[in-house]
């Protein structure tokens, strides 16, 4: 996981739509970057939708949020479709920006130990700074806490 404090690393990945999206496009801002590991699964759905239910909220305190995973476009716009999602979703498909930001960890599930991505949030300010970072959330409460970390 990166350090509160450092520069995020500046990224270009498409959305649910193809569109192309850099952090740098989001200056003047602060950034919800959150990290996740798979569209359409339980705590990631409950984690998108508390986000969605959210997100004017986080638009009135001058908040973007941006979801990543590695899934595909396609994935995406079936995930954004299905729940009716109002903010980014970003596909890293090889996981550049997923490593960068340090998130693609070893795993244990039932027993059995796999990488993939460790659910995390980073809060990002307007000159593109990490401010906050979270590790191993909890997926139904980490928009909630988002929100109350800005202010």
């Amino acid at each position: 996981m990166l350090s509160t404090g450092t520069k995020a690393p500046d990224f270009t990945l498409p959305d649910q739509n193809g569109k192309e999206h850099s952090l740098s496009d989001y200056r003047g801002q602060k950034v919800i970057l959150y990290f996740y590991p798979k569209d359409n699964t339980a705590g990631c759905t409950k984690q998108a939708l508390a986000f969605g239910e959210l997100y004017p909220r986080f638009r009135e305190k001058g908040a973007v949020v941006l979801g990543v995973s590695k899934d595909p476009v396609a994935s995406h716009k079936r995930f954004e479709e299905k729940y009716d999602l109002p903010f980014t979703l970003l596909s890293d498909v090889e996981k550049t920006v997923i490593m960068a930001y340090d998130v693609w960890k070893e795993k244990k599930n039932y027993g059995k130990v796999s990488m993939g991505v460790v659910r995390t949030t980073y809060l990002i300010d307007e000159d593109g700074m990490i401010i906050k970072a979270f590790d191993k959330v909890r997926a139904a409460d980490n928009p909630a806490q988002m929100l109350g970390e800005l202010g």
